[in-house]
């Protein structure tokens, strides 16, 4: 879309608002077309840019957190599920109740799966899920240099098997995921030696 484009559909969406009878504030309306203009007036702004939640906790906070998310995801239940079945049925989250006491369901709700890609380097927390959608990089099919003539893109798409291959007492485990063209790539090793290649999308 383009930038007229992009201010029509604010403006359209704004006159809707009024119609269903639930008006934005002169203030609120404000903050989207300044936001609208910063994402104009800054083409390197990203969401990566806007803050990390996780960032907030401390570092005590943040490895218990880690922990806990790590091992609902290996035990196949998803993290954020069971947080919420917790605060809902006002059971006791026992480690990470400080989540619900200090920071709250505001907080819950803008963690994302990419704020995780941040804290990789402590082991991914996050495991893949067929249905999962994440970004691809070009590197995993064709050599990038970042002076080259192939530069690092990154392009979309959904996982479709997951699976761990053991051999011995070595482990990796292999992704097949499909683009939104149709065509289906397997990643080998996709937490062992290809994590550097894929991400959680900013727009999750």
């Amino acid at each position: 879309m383009t930038p007229d484009e992009i201010e029509a559909a604010l403006q359209a969406a704004f006159n809707s608002c009024d119609a269903a009878s639930c008006p934005l504030t002169e203030t609120q309306k404000q903050i989207l077309l300044q936001l609208f203009d910063q994402f104009q007036g800054n083409s390197r702004y990203r969401m990566s840019d806007v803050p990390n939640p996780l960032d907030e906790l401390t570092p005590e906070e943040l490895e218990i957190f880690l922990q806990f998310v790590k091992t609902e995801e290996q035990q196949n239940r998803t993290w954020k599920v069971q947080l919420l079945n917790d605060w809902l049925h006002n059971n006791d989250s026992k480690e990470v109740q400080f989540i619900r006491d200090r920071y709250g369901l505001q907080w819950l709700n803008r963690v994302e799966s990419y704020h995780f890609d941040k804290y990789s380097y402590l082991e991914d927390a996050l495991k893949l899920r067929v249905g999962d959608r994440i970004e691809v990089s070009n590197a995993l099919w064709e050599w990038v240099q970042e002076d080259g003539p192939c530069k690092r893109e990154w392009f979309p798409c959904m996982v479709l098997e997951v699976n761990e291959i053991s051999d011995g007492d070595d482990s990796s485990t292999n992704c097949l995921i499909r683009f939104y063209n149709g065509a289906e790539y397997e990643i080998q090793g996709v937490y062992e030696w290809n994590r550097y290649n894929w991400r959680w999308p900013n727009n999750s």
